[in-house]
């Protein structure tokens, strides 16, 4: 164990103020996350150095697609999340009660530059990053220090100050919006939507970001939902890339994958808000590709996770407009 970070003690008990919940714990009780244990007047984080996944991936899965499309980032998770989605993709390791090994931030720069030639970052993905707070911050800073980049790809459900200590170290953020309703959020990820939009505004104002909302049929899939998502969206800054996600059964919810017509009409929905709009888990549909937004030339086509740039930074060949894009 490792003391943790942002807490309090109040009334003989320790209060977590880490995320939103603020879980107020009594000796040897553990927060929501499940990795946040109160002991004797201290608060604790039970994953730091524990690695439950690792990988090296193409950016494009987190997903990233106007952060250095085509790269490869070193990707690794653990085990605990502040939320508890009905939908959750990766429930067998966010619940995991222990894991393969640990890790130092030192153990794991050594094998990325040992394994990797000329490595690109590190992404912090497959759980909740959020609750793994003291290993990301001091790895990211780390990392930092040699030249690599880092991601963050999280749910979004993080206090404020927190968020601005991973704002000095932290390049680019995928965060998903689970839905663009309070009821949702409550009801199906017992958290709440409003600290995840302040994440949202907070991270964009300073960052890079793309959003990923899961489009779940009969929960979140309304035309009306989608488009106040979009017109919020596009008040931040309509040229923020968002993923409209294919849902597919996980977890507790057994219900049939969204349908292909669902996901195209929202995605003209969110089209009419917002610059950049793509569709994911579809298996190479065309609304995967990068077009300039003002003259609409084709500037990155995907297939899979190849990728073929037809752009060189961020200034459209044809057009000459500067794309919300970071290239090599």
């Amino acid at each position: 164990m490792k003391e943790a970070k942002y807490y309090t003690v109040r009334a003989e008990k320790v209060l977590c103020c880490l995320c939103p919940h603020f879980c107020r714990l009594q000796n040897h009780q553990t927060g929501i996350c499940g990795v946040r244990r109160a002991v004797e007047g201290k608060l604790y984080t039970l994953n730091y150095g524990i690695c439950g996944a690792m990988a090296l991936d193409p950016i494009e899965k987190k997903p990233l697609y106007h952060f250095y499309p085509g790269s490869k980032v070193f990707s690794l998770g653990t085990i605990g999340c502040n939320l508890d989605c009905d939908f959750c993709q990766n429930w067998q390791l966010v619940r995991a009660q222990s894991s393969a090994g640990s890790i130092t931030p030192e153990k794991l720069l050594e094998i990325i530059f040992a394994e990797i030639k000329e490595p690109f970052g590190i992404a912090y993905t497959y759980s909740e990053p959020g609750m793994w707070f003291e290993f990301v911050l001091e790895t990211a800073k780390l990392a930092q220090k040699h030249g690599l980049k880092n991601i963050l790809v999280t749910n979004g459900f993080l206090n404020q100050q927190p968020l601005q200590d991973l704002l000095a170290v932290i390049d680019a953020f995928n965060i998903d919006v689970k839905a663009f309703s309070d009821e949702f959020y409550r009801q199906v990820c017992a958290g709440r939507l409003q600290p995840v939009l302040q994440y949202v505004k907070t991270a964009a104002a300073r960052r890079h970001v793309e959003l990923t909302y899961l489009v779940v049929p009969g929960f979140n899939d309304s035309e009306e939902e989608i488009e106040r998502f979009a017109t919020w969206v596009a008040e931040l800054n309509p040229y923020i890339p968002v993923h409209l996600t294919r849902y597919y059964p996980q977890h507790r919810f057994t219900a049939a994958p969204t349908p292909v017509a669902t996901m195209e009409r929202l995605y003209r929905v969110a089209k009419e808000k917002l610059a950049h709009v793509y569709l994911g888990n579809l298996g190479g549909h065309k609304a995967v590709n990068t077009f300039c937004p003002h003259c609409q030339y084709l500037l990155i086509k995907r297939d899979g996770y190849g990728v073929e740039k037809r752009i060189r930074g961020n200034q459209c060949p044809q057009c000459k407009q500067v794309v919300n894009l970071i290239n090599d």
